[in-house]
């Protein structure tokens, strides 16, 4: 993995010609996995519940989400390109644009940037490992900033193609992983390869 990915600079250089692109899985597929705890909040939620998609980029999931009713959605990535491109994205798809768009860091998240509302599910696609290139204290800043986002009884949901993505010490949430992905073979015979979708309540 490209050492870059923890850079701005590369993904401002990437989005000035990408459009849209899915990592790892595609947005319906991750959101089969998701939408059991997204539908958890219906019976105590008067609206839908308030999710938080981390590290949003050129990915569909906003439009997946909304075409299932859920429009309390806030999108965030700290390059502004990839939040330009997302709203087009959700305008090609529907006419308009429904769901929030925040440029931010996912390392410095705070609870104003949606008018101090808190989260009940966060959500990311690999946003994780991007972070993770950045080494283990980018990735506990994100951990802990995640975790101040969340309200009461929030869970975040993260995919990633690490098998070991959150065993580190002072992480502030308790891991379970909720699924296995087997990857695409190009061979028969290759190795069973894995991504793996977690999911983190706060301790």
């Amino acid at each position: 993995m490209p050492a870059d990915f923890e850079k701005q600079s590369y993904w401002h250089e990437r989005f000035l010609s990408e459009t849209s692109f899915e990592w790892l899985v595609s947005s319906e597929s991750f959101l089969s996995i998701i939408e059991p705890y997204l539908s958890q909040y219906s019976p105590t939620h008067k609206d839908s519940p308030r999710i938080l998609n981390l590290g949003s980029g050129t990915s569909d999931l906003q439009n997946c989400l909304r075409s299932r009713g859920y429009l309390d959605v806030t999108n965030v990535d700290y390059e502004p390109l990839a939040i330009e491109r997302g709203r087009q994205l959700e305008q090609a798809a529907f006419g308009d644009v429904r769901t929030k768009y925040v440029v931010a860091d996912a390392t410095q998240l705070t609870c104003d940037l949606s008018q101090d509302q808190k989260f009940d599910i966060v959500v990311d696609k690999s946003t994780v490992d991007a972070i993770s290139c950045g080494g283990t204290t980018a990735f506990l800043r994100m951990a802990s900033s995640v975790r101040q986002c969340l309200a009461d009884g929030g869970i975040w949901i993260s995919l990633s193609y690490s098998s070991s993505r959150f065993a580190i010490e002072q992480l502030p949430f308790g891991v379970e992983v909720i699924a296995k992905i087997p990857t695409p073979k190009f061979r028969e015979n290759d190795p069973e390869i894995y991504y793996y979708c977690y999911l983190l309540r706060p301790e």
